[in-house]
């Protein structure tokens, strides 16, 4: 018997019956190509259905003449015909149901420019990116309808169980939804009578051409977070009105806009779990009784979905970035296997590949959209070699535990005493933990699969040489370049430590010193403002300066609007586009800095700290020894090229399947 027998239960939801209550929330996955819809975008849908997934929800489909973008499956046009219906029914046989999502981004834009190609509801500028967009004619909007309609019929025919309808996030439905960006005088604007005019008459269109057998599903903004937005109490007139169609099969929220407020789409590990559940709740049951209310939101662990169907909170458990990270989530924790469950870590990573047009992507899913991705088992090699990795943080722990799945004999080397490398130093930062889950898996991957550990201790070429092995894997990760403002003389007597040296000597020290600490940011990354945060609760005040003219630069919008909101909420001062000017007198608590461009100078007093986040440099010393002893020696992560932990994870994985 399972352990999530709610979490397990049938449950109709409008014209179906699913078999349990787990849905693939829509997330967009950019692995069409010129608009057709590809084998890895079926295999990425397919693959979450053979993992457990009862519902699978699209990503945003190409519905509008205007909606050309070619990394979107395109649906008006007719040019997926042939391959809609194979979609369609590859999730039906793995025991799925597909709908397709309805959306246009209206005004919204989050590119760092305009769109000079915009419609919406009311000539209006877009918070994020001031687009201001051309007003839809009211002809216009009746045209947008009967093509949404016409597109819902074709994905009808082709097998879809129905569609789901986004009308949240700042897009384009939204933009109708709000007085703060629709100010028309026809009959799409006005009260909410005539603000929800556009997605009643959506509803019943489709409706009308699909019958109902054909679901229709509503997500919609619970709160948007800005002046004249759509707050709770408008979200719950909105509700009540949808509602009274009786057109709506099941219904959840969504959170933020294309503004100041976009990160609040995808909550993260700085806040708490599951924070947007209980107004799911409020609004769903009070405003649409008896309609199936999906719950979504940093929801990542089994037992949290079970606890909200249990308590009735919510009827269908919507994931996304979890069923990205693992697409087996479903049928793991249904046969008792959490252990092997890669958890989501929740940093948004996925979001920034999606948002940078690099397709969909996961730090803790090296496999993604691949066609046996789902519950996964590395192939054996033709031949057992003895494999040696040099690291135990999450490249090499990548490696070693794929390495052996394959039936090599593995040892791993790891300086530390537990595996994780500078991961494990972030996952005791705030906001960091999740990166626990890489590592944690990574671990019990290895130990099933007869990994042999050397922990400790910091091999040398002979150590290495000494099991002579077949092949080498260098995961020796990297090292913050020293600044070049401060004297050489300082490093050799460890007076500065860098930002990962100063988040490990800190940790033991919780009582907050006097002064401010000090961080010279050239990194950009997620772990230097998480380490902002730790070093607030150790020190009076915290500043940053950097040479470029905002920081997390190298995050996405997403994780960058977070960074700031966090960072100026708990009073860390941030100094862009300064340099430190050579030899601080940090005795004295004086940092003198100057602006890049005007040469304008200006001293920091009260300093008590120093650290700093510089671009790293590979830790590859051991390279060479070992190919001159004739050893096949391959990089990885950082060790080959500082870069993010996507790459980490995907390049041990590579590395171990090419072994």
């Amino acid at each position: 018997m399972s352990a999530y027998p709610n979490l397990f239960s049938p449950v109709q939801v409008g014209p179906l019956t699913l078999a349990n209550r787990i849905v693939h929330a829509s997330t967009s996955t950019h692995y069409a190509d010129k608009g057709r819809v590809t084998d890895r975008l079926i295999s990425y849908y397919a693959n979450r259905a053979r993992g457990g997934a009862s519902l699978l929800v699209s990503e945003p489909m190409g519905m509008l003449h205007w909606q050309t973008l070619p990394t979107r499956p395109h649906i008006l046009s007719g040019v997926n015909a042939d391959t809609l219906p194979r979609w369609a029914e590859a999730v039906r046989q793995e025991g799925g149901h597909m709908l397709g999502q309805i959306q246009d981004n209206g005004r919204g834009f989050r590119a760092g420019f305009r769109n000079l190609d915009a419609h919406g509801a009311s000539a209006l500028p877009d918070d994020l990116s001031w687009t201001v967009p051309h007003a839809l004619e009211t002809d216009a909007v009746v045209r947008m309808i009967d093509e949404f309609v016409r597109s819902s019929a074709l994905l009808a025919e082709a097998g879809f169980s129905g569609v789901e309808i986004s009308a949240g996030h700042g897009h384009l439905f939204h933009q109708f939804l709000s007085r703060r960006s629709n100010r028309r005088e026809d009959g799409y604007g006005g009260n909410l009578t005539g603000r929800t005019r556009l997605l009643r008459e959506l509803m019943a269109g489709i409706r009308a051409e699909c019958g109902a057998g054909f679901l229709i599903g509503l997500k919609l903004p619970a709160e948007d977070g800005m002046p004249d937005g759509i707050d709770q109490s408008e979200a719950a007139e909105i509700t009540q009105i949808l509602h009274a169609t009786g057109q709506m099969d099941y219904l959840t929220y969504c959170w933020g806009s294309h503004s100041d407020t976009l990160y609040t789409h995808l909550p993260d590990n700085h806040g708490p779990r599951m924070p947007y559940v209980d107004t799911i709740e409020r609004l769903g049951r009070a405003g649409a009784p008896g309609v199936p209310l999906g719950a979504l939101g940093l929801i990542t662990d089994p037992n949290e979905g079970e606890r909200l169907i249990r308590d009735g909170k919510a009827d269908l458990v919507m994931l996304a970035r979890p069923l990205v990270t693992d697409p087996a989530w479903g049928i793991k924790a249904r046969d008792g296997r959490e252990a092997e469950i890669r958890y989501c870590v929740s940093c948004n990573s996925c979001w920034s590949m999606i948002a940078s047009g690099r397709g969909l992507l996961c730090d803790n899913n090296p496999r993604v959209g691949a066609a046996d991705e789902a519950d996964w088992k590395p192939p054996l090699a033709d031949a057992k070699k003895r494999v040696v990795v040099v690291g135990a943080g999450i490249a090499g722990m990548e490696a070693a535990w794929v390495a052996a799945a394959r039936g090599h004999e593995v040892h791993v080397f790891g300086a530390s005493d537990e595996v994780g490398g500078k991961a494990r130093i972030h996952a005791d930062l705030p906001g960091g933990e999740g990166l626990s889950s890489i590592y944690d898996y990574q671990a019990l991957a290895a130990a099933r699969h007869g990994v042999t550990l050397h922990m400790g201790q910091r091999a040398s070429a002979g150590d290495i040489l000494a099991l002579e092995p077949d092949h080498v894997v260098l995961a020796t990760g990297s090292t913050p370049a020293w600044p070049d403002f401060l004297p050489p003389e300082w490093r050799e007597e460890g007076l500065v430590p860098d930002i990962r040296e100063a988040a490990v000597l800190l940790r033991p020290y919780e009582t907050r010193m006097e002064g401010t600490a000090v961080i010279w940011d050239m990194d950009h990354g997620a772990f230097t403002y998480d380490a902002a945060e730790f070093l607030m609760t150790r020190f009076e005040a915290v500043t940053i300066l950097t040479p470029r003219e905002r920081i997390a630069s190298d995050e996405s919008l997403m994780v960058r609007q977070g960074v700031y909101k966090r960072l100026y909420s708990q009073g860390v001062r941030i100094v862009t586009s300064v340099r430190p000017l050579p030899a601080p007198r940090i005795e004295d608590g004086e940092i003198a800095y100057a602006n890049v461009f005007s040469g304008a100078e200006a001293t920091l007093t009260g300093v008590a700290f120093l650290t700093y986040a510089t671009p790293r440099i590979p830790d590859d010393a051991l390279a060479a020894p070992l190919r001159a002893a004739g050893i096949d020696v391959r990089l990885i992560g950082d060790c080959k090229a500082p870069r993010i932990t996507l790459s980490a994870t995907s390049e041990g994985c590579r590395a171990a399947m090419d072994l």
